[in-house]
């Protein structure tokens, strides 16, 4: 136990105060310039900060023993969020999104809602379902945000995911408008999806990301929000290599992180997490929408991003497109597949179960989307619409363009991504620090400025 004795000698535990304070990203508007230094931001910001904390119920102390965890002892387990406590305050974000929150010590509840209370917070913690003993834990700032509603979404599945809503405003308007109708308001969802063990539960993790979108849609289209931006915060257990990242792309949705350092979609180059497996990568985000960012239609999304899982998992199998074709149509003798062909395909793939895979409604809408002619069976070019038919890359669209249609009728507020940090700082140039053992996630702070935009009919 070598590495308990060593514990409190991690640079991460040294004081708030000392100079390793050079690399806060954030304290209230502070900003760093292209040179990395720092200055103070003129203009009104808000900063958001994401976290996967490690719960002490998962966090391993001795990798020779794997039943030695930190719950199990209170030095540590309360020393390191103390820590995190302090970080998480000087910097001050006006949003704080924590995954891996251990809602099931009492201690440990009451240490963050006090502190982050005392500090000009409101709190929200949400526990997972089946009493997993984590959850999340959401904090306002009440001197940025009034808090209108706030609900929590429970996915009751494989995984036991949850997800928060917060629709919030802003206490002193950024923006001064004639005749007050801006909504200078915004929607916040915060969550953490489910692991990805196995290729076969890519499913469930679209499913949750579906089940957070849907949820959005209906809450902005009967509380007529659909003019407000949108952040998506937390732990996305993916990359940008996969089907969610591709999947929230399609429905208008910007990584901030990778807008502030002007990296495209296909830019692999920080990582944010060291799994338990010793894998490094970037899975932590946060995602905004604008209300004049255009966007596929959501069962499109859905059903595109469902093909993409499909043509993965043939892939898988070594099968290129003419041998996965002949795979879709089994044993039948013409050049087409069944319905009943498609079925057994999947379950083969695994991507069908009474549990966690495809439904027999979601299998009879892909059915419904790749049979283009309805005729009751897909040729060879109805299956392309199988293997190509993916989650594209998704090209914004800026409805306040000059060029713009006649759908131009009024203004809506929204935010320009400034800047956004990661740290520790290693971990932007995809190396994961040894000697830093707060979390086994980096922290992702990202800094928001208001800005109008003009946004068609359509968009409202």
């Amino acid at each position: 136990m070598v590495m308990l004795a060593s514990f409190f000698k991690d640079p991460e535990f040294a004081n708030v105060d000392s100079s390793e304070n050079e690399s806060i990203p954030f304290r209230g508007t502070i900003l760093r310039t292209k040179s990395g230094k720092f200055s103070s931001v003129s203009e009104p910001c808000v900063s958001c900060t994401t976290f996967n904390i490690l719960a002490p119920i998962y966090k391993r102390l001795d990798q020779q023993n794997q039943n030695v965890r930190e719950s199990d002892f209170r030095a540590f387990w309360l020393a390191r969020n103390e820590r995190i406590v302090d970080w998480l305050l000087y910097e001050s974000s006006s949003i704080i999104c924590l995954q891996e929150f251990w809602v099931g010590n009492e201690e440990l509840v009451q240490m963050y809602e006090q502190r982050l209370g005392a500090s000009g917070y409101d709190t929200f913690k949400l526990a997972r379902t089946n009493n997993r003993g984590d959850g999340l834990l959401t904090a306002i700032h009440k001197g940025y945000f009034r808090v209108l509603n706030y609900r929590e979404l429970l996915f009751n599945d494989f995984g036991d995911r949850v997800a928060q809503l917060l629709h919030v405003q802003l206490v002193i308007p950024f923006l001064q408008n004639n005749d007050d109708s801006m909504q200078q308001e915004i929607l916040i969802v915060n969550t953490h999806l489910l692991f990805p063990h196995d290729s076969s539960l890519s499913v469930v993790r679209l499913h949750q990301v579906y089940k957070i979108l849907q949820y959005l849609e209906t809450y902005q289209r009967e509380n007529k929000l659909s003019q407000v931006p949108v952040m998506l915060c937390g732990d996305w257990n993916g990359s940008k290599r996969g089907h969610v990242y591709k999947f929230l792309r399609s429905q208008g949705f910007v990584s901030s992180y990778d807008i502030a350092h002007e990296y495209t979609d296909s830019d692999h180059k920080w990582v944010s997490h060291r799994n338990h497996r010793g894998n490094i990568c970037g899975v932590d985000f946060i995602w905004l929408r604008n209300p004049n960012k255009s966007m596929k239609p959501l069962k499109i999304s859905w059903a595109e991003a469902a093909f993409g899982i499909i043509k993965y998992q043939l892939q898988k199998a070594s099968l290129n497109e003419k041998d996965a074709f002949d795979f879709l149509r089994a044993d039948n003798n013409g050049n087409y597949i069944t319905y009943s062909d498609f079925c057994d395909a999947l379950k083969q793939l695994k991507l069908t179960s009474l549990s966690h895979g495809l439904s027999f409604q979601e299998m009879k809408d892909l059915w419904v989307q790749a049979d283009v002619d309805g005729n009751g069976v897909l040729d060879y070019d109805e299956f392309k619409r199988i293997w190509y038919c993916t989650c594209s890359e998704h090209v914004d669209e800026d409805s306040n363009s000059e060029d713009s249609n006649e759908g131009i009728t009024k203004e809506a507020f929204g935010f320009a991504v400034k800047n956004a940090i990661l740290f520790p700082r290693e971990v932007e140039k995809g190396i994961w620090p040894e000697n830093y053992h707060l979390s086994d996630h980096a922290r992702l702070t990202a800094l928001f400025s208001p800005v109008r935009l003009r946004c068609s009919q359509k968009s409202l």
